[in-house]
């Protein structure tokens, strides 16, 4: 799912996913890559494949709007600095402060979603009253969440803000 979140700064667009669990957060991030690469781009000659997409210089500078835009993952939930490292990248949320649990349901997590869409914009700064989205101020660069049913992991969302 893509959604676009109007409470962004302009130009950008918020999006988030839910897609099922692929035994690794890279291997999941991979699948999901090739799905939406195939849902927005799948038909357009300009590019066979992602590789093609992400040499175009107008990508590079606006962003695809999507999953897309985050290609590499970092194992910290620390908020980024500015350097180029953190440039494109997906970092683990923190789970016990939005969940309440480090095993978060597919229903929790669309349900803490909805909690962060929901006006007003912009929250208080104050940790405690941060939504799940109001972690971090950057673009280009958001989180995963590992999802769980029955104690399993099942699922990963995806949400983050890219695009200029």
């Amino acid at each position: 799912m893509i959604a676009d979140d109007g409470g962004q700064a302009m130009g950008a667009t918020g999006w988030d996913y839910v897609t099922s669990y692929r035994g690794s957060i890279e291997a999941t991030l991979e699948a999901l890559h090739e799905q939406v690469f195939q849902e927005l781009y799948g038909d357009d000659e300009q590019y066979g494949d992602r590789t093609a997409l992400y040499a175009d210089e107008s990508i590079e500078d606006s962003g695809t709007h999507s999953i897309l835009d985050v290609r590499r993952i970092v194992d910290t939930p620390a908020g980024p600095g500015r350097g180029d490292w953190d440039y494109c990248t997906l970092r683990p949320e923190r789970l016990v402060h939005h969940f309440g649990t480090a095993e978060p349901t597919p229903q929790q997590f669309e349900d803490a979603m909805a909690r962060a869409n929901t006006p007003p914009f912009p929250r208080s700064r104050r940790a405690e009253d941060m939504t799940l989205t109001d972690e971090q101020e950057l673009r280009w660069t958001r989180h995963h969440v590992l999802l769980h049913s029955d104690g399993e992991p099942t699922h990963v969302g995806f949400f983050g803000i890219s695009g200029d």
